[in-house]
């Protein structure tokens, strides 16, 4: 009788901790704002592990900005993609040296023709150790040589995020265009 009860609760004690190593594997968030959400969201929804993109607006003062309002520069809020993405399949570094193969991390407030603080080049975190990962990255960047400026990417903490109207999600894929060109 001993090991029957033994047995069932070893049973039901790897189940249960089946279930929560099982939790332990869900999607994380990551933003990014890199120039025009567009193309930066189509270079994202192409990777393995990314679930799903969204555009919108971030880091700035007014609440539920169009993207009118934000274009103006005068909210403070940068165009960006979060990033929904499973980590058992793509790291938040890998995400991160994405961001910074895509656009150029050394103009302030600008990516190719579009100028503006809303363009700007910020990598956002969610705890310390992304913090870290990031800065640790600009570093490296810096010291590589790889540009002839410095990055200037701004590190911030993720803050409000406003979902950018719904003509501006999936901008690309609806149009057949494959990336920016950019």
């Amino acid at each position: 009788m001993f090991m029957i009860k033994n047995k069932i609760f070893l049973t039901i004690l790897f189940t249960l901790t089946g279930l929560t190593m099982a939790n332990d594997t869900e999607n994380k968030k990551a933003v990014f704002a890199a120039g025009c959400f567009w193309g930066v969201e189509s270079t994202f929804q192409q990777m393995d592990g990314v679930k799903t993109t969204t555009v919108g607006y971030i880091g700035g003062k007014v609440k539920n900005p169009s993207y009118e309002l934000v274009c103006t520069g005068l909210t403070g809020h940068a165009e960006a993609v979060e990033v929904e993405y499973n980590p058992q399949v793509v790291s938040f570094e890998t995400l991160l040296d994405t961001f910074f193969q895509l656009h150029d991390p050394t103009t302030m407030n600008r990516q190719g023709p579009d100028v503006g603080t809303q363009y700007r080049s910020a990598a956002y975190f969610s705890n310390n150790e992304e913090k870290k990962i990031i800065e640790n990255k600009i570093d490296a960047l810096n010291e590589s040589g790889k540009f002839s400026s410095k990055v200037v990417t701004e590190i911030e903490a993720i803050s409000e995020f406003y979902d950018a109207e719904d003509y501006h999600q999936d901008y690309y894929k609806k149009r057949g265009i494959d990336g920016c060109a950019i």
